[in-house]
C-alpha cells in the first residue's frame, strides 16, 4: 500500500540529526530522498553520494550501487546526462566486482540500457531487456524493479505497435504502486510515465483516470516537488478538453512557476506549449505567440499550435509552411496524428483541398490503427470538413454527424463546437435555413461560454444576428451535467468523466431542478428531451 510521509518535517529532523552526529547510511539516503522530494535537488545529490560512499567503507556493495542507479537517474531527467550516465557506469563497474553474485541491483541497471534502447526507437531490444529487468524484481521480490521493469515492457510494446497489450500492462504496473510499497520516487516516475504515454496514444479517458490519481497522490503529500509540476500540465489538458479554460490556465501558470524553478525540467516546455493554446483560442494573440516562443526555448516543439496561431493571425503562407515542413520532419505516427487535423484545416484555407484530403486519409488510417474515439472523432471531422470544401455536402453531414456523437461521448463542448458551425455551414448549402441556424447558433453559445473570441467572431459573421440557442438558463457545466444524468450515469460517474468532485455534481443537479423546475433525475431527463435541450445522440 502506498506509504504518505511528510517531507519537509523528515527532511528538518535528519537534517538535525546529521549535523550532530553522524547518521547510517540508510538514513542517509532518506534525508537524500527528504531533500529532493522538497526541491532540494542539489543538495540532494551530495547527500546521496555520502550514502553510496559510505555503504562501499561498509562493504555493502549492491547498496551502494542502489544509490548509484537513483544518482544516475535523476540526474539524467534533470537534464545532466553526462553525470547520470557516469553514475551509472559506477554502478555497473561495483556489480562486476561481485562476480556471478546474483543480486536486485543487477537488474535496476538493465532499466538505463532499455530506455537508451527505447529512445532509439529500438522497441523490441528494449522489450527484451524490460523482460529481463522484470524476471530480476520476481526473483528479488523488489517491488521498484517490477514496477519500472513491467512500466517499460509496456512502453516497448505500444512503440511495436502492441497497444493493447502495452495498455494493459502499464494498468497493471498502476495498480503495482497503488497497492504495494515502492520507493516515493517509483511512484511519481511510473504516474507520469503511463499519463504520457496514454496521452500519446490519444487514449485520453485512461489519461484522465490515471491524472486524477496522480493529482490525489500529490494532494496527499502537498510539500512534493517533484512531478507536481507535470501533474498541472496534465490537469490543465484535461480542463482544456472539457471546457473548463479559465482553470486550464490557472494550472498552467502554476506549472510554469514551478518547473522553472527546477533546471532542465523537461516538462516546462509542455507547461508553456499548453498556456500558449490557451491564450491563442481565446484570441490573445501576443500572448500565445511569446509562449509558443517560451516553450519552444525549453525543448517543446511549438508546432502545430503556431502554425494555427499563424493563421488565425491571417498569415496563410506562413502556416502552410510550417505545417509542410514540420510533417515532413515527422515520422512517428503518434506525433503525426497532432499535425495532421493542422494540416487539413491550413490547406481548406489555402485551397489546397487534394492535399487536405490526403492528410484526412492519413489521419483516418491512424485512428483505426489505434482505435481510440478521440482519434475516430476528429478523423470523421476532418473528412466532413474536405468534403464540404470539395462541395460534397451529403458525405460531409454524415461525417460531422459521426464526430458530433463521438464528442458528445467524450464530454468535449470545444470540438463539438467547431463540428456544429461545420454542420451549420453544410446545411446552408443545403438551403435548410432552420438546421443551418440552429447548428451555428448552438457553436456560437459554447464559444460564448468559452470566451473562445476568435471563433465567436466568426459564427457571428456567419449568423448576421444576435441570437442564442434556448437552454433555460443552464451554464455550459450543467449542461454537460444533464447529458450524462440523461444517459443514465449516477453523480459518482459523472465526476470521475469531467474531473470535478462529486460534491460538485450534487451541486450543479441541485442547480439543474431549480432552473428547470423538476425535483429527480427522470423529470430532468424527460425536460431535456421534450424541450430538446440536448441533442437526441446521447
Amino acid at each position: 500500500m502506498q506509504r504518505f510521509e511528510k517531507w519537509t518535517e523528515i527532511y528538518v529532523q535528519l537534517k538535525k540529526s546529521d549535523q550532530e552526529h553522524v547518521l547510517e547510511p540508510n538514513d542517509l539516503e532518506k534525508l537524500a530522498l527528504a531533500a529532493y522530494l522538497t526541491g532540494r535537488d542539489t543538495e540532494s545529490y551530495r547527500i546521496l553520494e555520502r550514502a553510496h560512499q559510505r555503504y562501499l567503507d561498509r562493504e555493502k556493495t549492491e547498496k551502494a550501487v542502489r544509490c548509484a542507479f537513483w544518482l544516475g537517474l535523476i540526474m539524467m531527467n534533470a537534464g545532466q546526462a553526462a553525470r547520470g550516465s557516469g553514475w551509472m557506469a559506477r554502478g555497473e563497474r561495483l556489480l562486476s566486482d561481485l562476480h556471478n553474485q546474483d543480486c536486485a541491483e543487477k537488474g535496476l541497471l538493465l532499466i538505463p540500457r532499455a530506455l537508451g534502447a527505447l529512445s532509439a526507437g529500438h522497441g523490441d531490444k528494449a522489450q527484451k531487456i524490460f523482460e529481463s529487468a522484470v524476471s530480476a524484481g520476481e526473483q528479488f521480490r523488489n517491488a521498484d524493479l517490477i514496477a519500472l521493469g513491467r512500466l517499460g515492457l509496456g512502453q516497448a510494446m505500444i512503440q511495436q505497435g502492441e497497444i493493447t497489450r502495452g495498455i494493459k500492462l502499464l494498468d497493471e504496473t498502476m495498480i503495482t504502486i497503488e497497492t504495494e510499497e515502492v520507493f516515493p520516487l517509483v511512484n511519481g516516475i511510473v504516474y507520469c510515465a503511463v499519463i504520457e504515454t496514454c496521452r500519446k496514444v490519444w487514449d485520453l479517458e485512461r489519461a484522465q483516470e490515471w491524472t486524477s490519481a496522480l493529482a490525489r497522490w500529490c494532494d496527499a503529500q502537498p510539500d512534493i516537488v517533484p512531478f507536481r509540476g507535470e501533474c498541472l500540465v496534465r490537469r490543465a489538458e484535461i480542463f482544456q478538453f472539457h471546457g473548463e479554460w479559465h482553470k486550464a490556465l490557472e494550472e498552467t501558470r502554476d506549472a510554469c512557476d514551478i518547473l522553472t524553478r527546477q533546471p532542465g525540467a523537461p516538462s516546462a516546455g509542455k507547461a508553456y506549449y499548453r498556456q500558449a493554446e490557451l491564450h491563442r483560442l481565446v484570441g490573445n494573440f501576443e500572448k500565445a505567440e511569446e509562449c509558443y516562443y517560451e516553450a519552444a526555448k525549453r525543448g517543446r516543439n511549438p508546432q502545430p499550435g503556431l502554425a494555427l496561431l499563424r493563421l488565425a493571425q491571417g498569415q496563410k503562407d506562413a502556416a502552410e509552411i510550417a505545417i509542410r515542413n514540420t510533417l515532413q520532419e515527422t515520422k512517428d505516427p503518434r506525433r503525426r496524428a497532432e499535425l495532421l487535423p493542422v494540416m487539413v484545416k491550413i490547406m481548406i484555407a489555402v485551397k489546397q483541398t487534394e492535399d487536405a484530403l490526403d492528410a484526412a486519409r492519413e489521419l483516418c488510417g491512424i485512428a483505426r490503427d489505434f482505435n481510440v474515439p478521440y482519434l475516430l472523432a476528429m478523423c470523421a471531422h476532418c473528412l466532413g470538413s474536405v468534403f464540404h470544401a470539395k462541395g460534397d455536402v451529403r458525405p460531409a453531414l454524415e461525417q460531422l454527424q459521426k464526430a458530433l456523437k463521438f464528442w458528445n461521448t467524450l464530454n468535449l463542448p470545444y470540438e463539438s463546437a467547431c463540428t456544429r458551425e461545420l454542420k451549420g455551414l453544410v446545411y446552408m448549402e443545403l438551403n435548410d435555413k432552420d438546421n443551418s441556424e440552429m447548428e451555428l447558433m448552438a457553436a456560437k453559445w459554447v464559444f460564448e461560454q468559452l470566451k473562445a473570441v476568435p471563433d465567436l467572431e466568426r459564427a457571428n459573421r456567419l449568423l448576421k444576428r444576435e441570437r442564442n440557442p434556448e437552454t433555460h438558463g443552464l451554464s455550459l457545466r450543467e449542461l454537460q451535467v444533464l447529458r450524462l444524468v440523461a444517459s443514465g450515469k449516477t453523480n459518482k460517474a459523472v465526476a470521475g468523466k469531467l474531473f470535478i468532485s462529486e460534491r460538485t455534481v450534487d451541486r450543479h443537479v441541485s442547480n439543474i431542478f431549480n432552473k428547470l423546475g423538476v425535483s429527480s433525475r427522470v423529470e430532468a431527463t424527460a425536460f431535456a428531451f421534450t424541450n430538446q435541450i440536448l441533442d437526441n445522440d446521447l
